[in-house]
This record gives C-alpha cells, sequence and structure tokens, in this order.
C-alpha cells in the first residue's frame, strides 16, 4: 500500500510538471486568426447563454457590434497573451466588475515555486498610488535604495508607465458607470498585468522623478536571510487569535481587527479587509459581546480598499447591525435552471479529490437541481441570504458610521448599500467601486476558450440587495464625500477617519453639556 501511495505520488508531480510545461509552451504558439475568431464567437454564445443579466450596461446591439469589430481585426496569428489584450477590452465593455478573461501569465513548477519563495520580490515591497495615467511610490518599509515616498516611476525597462496604465486601464471595468474604482484597482493589478506581458524577471530598472530631481534605480531580487525565514515561518504559525482575525502572512496583517477608541470605549472601531467567511462568527460574536458590555454609543466600520466576498459573513454581520428583522439580498436569479450545474464541478481537483467528487458527484446534482425553482417565467436560485433573518441578541443599536472608497467593491458594496437604503447607517468616504443596485457573481461557470485555452469566469447568478434600487447604474454614494490626496496617504493621515471623529467628539461634548443641565 504505502509504495502504491509513493507510485501515485510520483506520477502527481511528474503530470504537474508536464502540465506546467505544456501549458507554458502552448502560451507562447501563435494561433491562426479564423481560430481566434471562433474564440471570440465561442465567448460570445457562452456570456448569452449563461450570464443572467448580460445588457445591464450595453445594449445587445453594441455589445453585437463591438465582437463583430473584434473579428474584422483579428487578420494575423496571435499568442494567447497578444489575444487576451484584444478580448479582454470587449468583455470588459460590458462593464461587470466580477467578469474579467483571466490574464494567461506563466505559471512555476514547485521546484521554482519554492525558488521564490526563498527571495524578496521587486515590485511588491512597495506601495503605491495611481493618480490618472502616473505610477506613484507612496510607501517603501525595507527604504529600499532611500527612494521616497511620493516618487513617480516615468519608466520601467525603458518602457513608459503611463503608455502601459493607458492600455491596462482598457481591460478592467467595474459595476457600471462608477468613477472611482479604477485607481485603486489600477494601483494593485498593475505588476500582475506588467510582468505577463514583459516577462517575469531578477531586475528592473526604473526612471523616476521626486521633487523635480530625476533618477534611475537597478531593483534586484534579493535572497531571503534566515532569520528572515525563521521569522516568516513563526509568523505563518495559525495561532486561535491568528484564525479568528484572519492572518493573512502575505501583508503580515491581520483580514479582520476589532479596537475602542477613546478611554471610555464609547467608539467601537471594526475593519475587515476582506469577507473571507474563514472563523468570522466567532470574531464578530466576540467583538459585538465586548461592545455590549463596554456600553458603547458609537461604532466605525471600514470597509474601505475591501473587495468583497463571502455574502454568507456580510449576512451575518448585518444581523449585529440592527435590531429589526432584515433580509439581505433579492431572490437571485439565473439564465436558467441548468446553469448551476455548470459550475466546472471538478476543477483543479487533485487525484484524491476527484476520486471523493465523482463518488459524492450524484448528491451534489441533485442539491443543485433542488436549489432552483421558477416564478414569474424566472429562474431564481435559493439562498439564505433572501430569506428574512433574525437580528442577533447583542446588535449593536447605537450611532453607526461605515467608511467605504472606490476599492469597497462586490459583497462591500452591498453591505454599504443595505445600510444606506435602510438609513441605518452614515457613510463616509467615496463612491464605491461596486454598484449600489447589486452584481452579477454569487458562483461562476469557468469556460476555456477552444483553441487560445483562455479562461473565461462567468458569474452565474444576480445578486442585488433587497432595497429600492436607485437606477443610478453606478456605484453606493456616501452621505459625506471625502477622497484622501496622495500627500495624505504619504502621510498616513485619515481624512475620513479624521471627520468622524470630529463629528463624535462634538456630539459627545454636546451630550455632556446637555447632562450638566439637567443635573443643574
Amino acid at each position: 500500500m504505502k509504495n502504491h501511495q509513493i507510485l501515485i505520488l510520483i506520477i502527481v508531480f511528474l503530470t504537474s510538471c508536464t502540465s506546467v510545461s505544456k501549458y507554458n509552451t502552448q502560451r507562447m504558439s501563435c494561433i491562426p486568426p479564423e481560430k481566434l475568431r471562433e474564440d471570440a464567437d465561442y465567448a460570445y454564445t457562452k456570456l448569452n447563454a449563461m450570464h443572467p443579466n448580460l445588457y445591464w450596461y450595453i445594449s445587445q446591439q453594441d455589445l453585437k457590434y463591438k465582437f463583430d469589430s473584434l473579428k474584422s481585426t483579428l487578420n494575423t496569428p496571435l499568442t494567447p497573451l497578444q489575444f487576451y489584450f484584444r478580448l479582454q477590452p470587449v468583455i470588459a465593455s460590458i462593464r461587470e466588475g466580477h467578469l474579467a478573461l483571466r490574464v494567461p501569465a506563466r505559471r512555476f513548477t514547485k521546484k521554482e515555486i519554492k525558488a521564490l519563495e526563498h527571495t524578496k520580490g521587486i515590485f511588491s515591497r512597495f506601495e503605491y498610488y495611481v493618480e490618472g495615467d502616473r505610477l506613484f511610490i507612496v510607501s517603501n518599509p525595507d527604504s529600499i535604495q532611500n527612494i521616497q515616498p511620493g516618487t513617480e516611476i516615468l519608466s520601467i525597462n525603458s518602457v513608459p508607465v503611463s503608455e502601459d496604465i493607458k492600455r491596462y486601464r482598457k481591460l478592467i471595468s467595474s459595476d457600471g458607470f462608477n468613477t472611482t474604482f479604477h485607481p485603486y484597482y489600477l494601483k494593485d493589478v498593475f505588476f500582475n498585468f506588467y510582468t505577463a506581458e514583459h516577462g517575469f524577471e531578477n531586475q528592473a530598472v526604473l526612471e523616476t522623478v521626486y521633487q523635480g530631481q530625476y533618477s534611475t534605480y537597478t531593483l534586484k531580487r534579493e535572497p531571503k536571510s534566515e532569520s528572515e525565514l525563521k521569522t516568516e515561518k513563526l509568523q505563518n504559525k495559525r495561532t486561535p487569535e491568528k484564525k479568528v482575525n484572519d492572518y493573512d502572512h502575505f501583508t503580515q496583517s491581520y483580514n479582520r481587527s476589532f479596537s475602542f477608541l477613546d478611554q471610555d470605549s464609547t467608539v467601537a472601531y471594526i475593519k475587515v479587509k476582506s469577507f473571507s467567511e474563514s472563523h468570522s462568527e466567532q470574531f464578530y460574536k466576540d467583538a459585538f459581546a465586548r461592545i455590549k458590555a463596554a456600553g458603547a454609543s458609537y461604532l466605525i466600520l471600514d470597509i474601505r480598499n475591501n473587495y468583497g466576498g463571502s455574502l454568507y459573513e456580510i449576512n451575518h454581520l448585518y444581523s449585529y447591525l440592527t435590531s429589526e428583522p432584515y433580509t439581505l439580498i433579492h431572490p437571485s436569479q439565473l439564465a436558467s435552471a441548468k446553469t448551476p450545474l455548470k459550475t466546472n464541478y471538478f476543477r483543479q481537483s487533485s487525484p484524491w479529490q476527484y476520486i471523493i467528487k465523482g463518488i459524492t458527484y450524484p448528491v451534489y446534482l441533485t442539491t443543485q437541481a433542488f436549489s432552483t425553482y421558477s416564478r414569474d417565467g424566472k429562474t431564481y436560485y435559493r439562498m439564505k441570504e433572501s430569506r428574512p433573518n433574525k437580528p442577533q441578541p447583542n446588535a449593536f443599536t447605537g450611532k453607526l458610521f461605515v467608511l467605504i472608497n472606490g476599492s469597497s467593491f462586490s459583497a462591500s458594496s452591498i453591505l454599504a448599500s443595505k445600510l444606506k437604503n435602510d438609513r441605518r447607517a452614515t457613510l463616509v468616504g467615496e463612491e464605491t467601486g461596486g454598484a449600489n443596485d447589486g452584481t452579477v457573481a454569487g458562483f461562476y461557470s469557468y469556460q476555456q476558450l477552444p483553441n487560445s485555452k483562455l479562461s473565461l469566469p462567468v458569474g452565474l447568478l444576480l445578486v442585488q440587495p433587497d432595497i429600492s434600487f436607485s437606477g443610478t447604474r453606478k456605484g453606493v454614494v456616501p452621505d459625506v464625500t471625502i477622497r484622501e490626496s496622495i500627500q495624505e496617504v504619504i502621510d498616513h493621515q485619515d481624512p475620513e477617519m479624521n471627520w468622524v471623529m470630529s463629528t463624535i467628539m462634538m456630539e459627545k461634548g454636546t451630550l455632556v453639556k446637555q447632562n450638566a443641565d439637567i443635573k443643574r
């Protein structure tokens, strides 16, 4: 039995290496024009068949015209990456933030991944800010070559950054006609696009300008020291605290955090970077028990730079933010009753997982079949979040402030929209990147274009908050609009938080005065 297990592991390893090599070879191969046009038709057909609200932000006529125009320009062979840069702008024109082709980046073997884990990144050691077509470094924690925060990167390996930004902006979209999402998302994905296009190199030459002074820096991939590797290993250990607060070893920070912001514990603060669902129930149970015990009058919920995640988590969180029964989302619509069966159940399964999933597949099919229902000629998917829910016994009933920005997306926007509609919170910041009236996501069908092998994940559920729809086709608009400047980011200033705390201090001062008057 042991020998059989070793043999299976060897086969899996060799298959994995072959798969990576085969993928990388195919990625560099040119595809004939007629095959590229076939892929464009395939993508258009699948979108029409599975997407539940394809023409929310673009007309059917306009989308067909864009696909036809693309096909008319496909006259020469292209690699999958080159084809990606041609097809993805058409997909982005649909204006669904969750809908995008996967970038056909180079893949690495396990050995290569292991080697990279022992080195420091070139670009990932900085934090960035995008303004228009310009890219700035706003944080340099390791003081690499003493590059100052506020330094603008003009070019990388002689390629102007502004040209890359203009091209990369065409590859992304927010939900609808949002105006704030692009700068945040561009700064996060810029180097994903860059390395996919220009290669994964061990050094890069940056031409920069800072306060009128031009400089050139050569950045190199450096090995991690033994002490750094040991520190990483310790940080990656999953302690109970790290589990509940959802520790992210890549950013070396907690996904969730809770604290009181004043000495008398009247102002509570919860920061959630992603609704990952991992151990979320315990976190909120503990946090709101402490809020209740302290008798806090104010709560600040910070969901800035939160790209979303689990509907289950935001539904559970909402149960602590209201004292009334509520329904988080409207019934979620599907294109048809068949689409839940197209979710690639066996996708990315190991041999062992494939066997287990094969055994449980009949149960999966039955569950999916009974999860849909029809009403008024439309098909819907049964979800707990679309049913009435009860508030928690420890639900917070005081004054709630919610911090949002252009990087509040997907589930973050659903939560913000619901809170605003119910007049439960004061929203402070800027328009969210996700739409006020919902989005298309939930779960996906991963379609592979037959010739280029590009992956096109198609969201299958129309997810909309249980609100009176605005019809603006934009993000959730805050009650108080504040956007931090690049200098405030560099100086670690927080104008949104400052406004909220000033408002609370003024209210508390007024309350103190009123109480004093009553005592007199």
